[in-house]
């Protein structure tokens, strides 16, 4: 058997919130594989197919810029160590400036690379240096995304920051007139798109065909192993797979999600009628959602001795 060191624990508890002791046994039981130990505590019903990383935070902030027009934007999460510093003027001007300046840019390298927006005679990393030395602390842009619409194309790209910089959505819609793209109705839906892609945090696509089937294939191989189908007949155990399968789906999907503003219809409803009202197709082209410091496990530390250390006490 394979050594089960605590590092392995470690990762799998930070990959699914299950308890240290789960986690030990179903590295135990999945000869200290992670990915196998993960569907495993799934199908003993131990974790939920939604669950995110537990208490995993940084701080910092996910902040956008979209260009006159709406038809560019950017998503951007940049990193600090404390709250106090997500909070300075300085550090907020930054983030601004760079989402504006990440439109053009194509990964983080490139955008580091770059002259300083504010100021050329810098690059962008070298003015981030000059914001370390004067905040005293380390300072990371970890990612972006920037969406543009094609020339020939007509729609809005809109965003949403929810809870003081903590959650951020970059959405596009897409029409067929530039009128229908400058109307409020399409607006106010782009804006209320963005706000439901926020409340729902297991939303990954638009629709359930735009789901891989080897998701589908790796979600119906895990309700088949599940301990309460182990003694039902193989027909009724796919029926109950099946219909497993289908609301699991759904979950991950936008368009079929209550609409948080009514929730007696779909997000697709909603779509569906602000397409008649406009009176051409609508569609939510793509979308991206940062939550401020998702997958980061942030070093728990004594603030008492931090201070000290700050001022050579220790």
């Amino acid at each position: 058997m394979a050594e089960i060191s605590a590092k392995l624990v470690q990762e799998l508890r930070q990959k699914t919130g299950a308890g240290m002791m789960d986690c030990k046994k179903a590295l135990k039981e999945n000869d200290a594989d992670v990915e196998k130990a993960a569907e495993w505590l799934r199908q003993k019903g131990m974790i939920s197919a939604g669950k995110k990383s537990a208490n995993v935070a940084a701080e910092g902030l996910v902040d956008t810029h979209i260009q006159p027009g709406g038809r560019t934007g950017v998503l951007i999460e940049v990193n600090c160590q404390t709250d106090f510093v997500a909070r300075n003027e300085d550090f907020k001007a930054l983030i601004q400036n760079l989402a504006e300046q990440a439109a053009n840019s194509e990964s983080v390298e490139s955008l580091l690379a770059q002259p300083y927006i504010k100021d050329s005679s810098v690059t962008v990393d070298e003015f981030i240096k000059q914001i370390i030395a004067k905040l005293g602390e380390n300072i990371q842009v970890r990612r972006f995304a920037n969406f543009a619409l094609a020339d020939s194309a007509q729609g809005i790209i809109d965003s949403y920051i929810h809870t003081g910089g903590r959650v951020g959505v970059l959405v596009e819609l897409g029409c067929q007139n530039e009128a229908v793209a400058a109307h409020e109705e399409f607006k106010t839906l782009a804006r209320n798109i963005a706000m439901q892609i926020a409340a729902c945090p297991n939303v990954e696509y638009i629709s359930v065909n735009e789901i891989p089937v080897s998701i589908s294939e790796k979600e119906t191989e895990i309700e088949m192993g599940r301990d309460d189908l182990a003694n039902k007949p193989q027909n009724i155990k796919e029926k109950i797979v099946q219909g497993r399968i289908e609301k699991r789906l759904k979950e991950m999907t936008l368009l079929d999600q209550p609409y948080i503003r009514d929730q007696s219809i779909l997000v697709e409803e909603l779509v569906k009628q602000a397409s008649s009202k406009l009176g051409e197709p609508v569609t939510v082209s793509r979308f991206t959602r940062y939550i401020l410091g998702e997958g980061i496990e942030k070093k728990e530390s004594n603030f008492a001795e931090e201070v000290a250390a700050q001022m050579g006490m220790k």
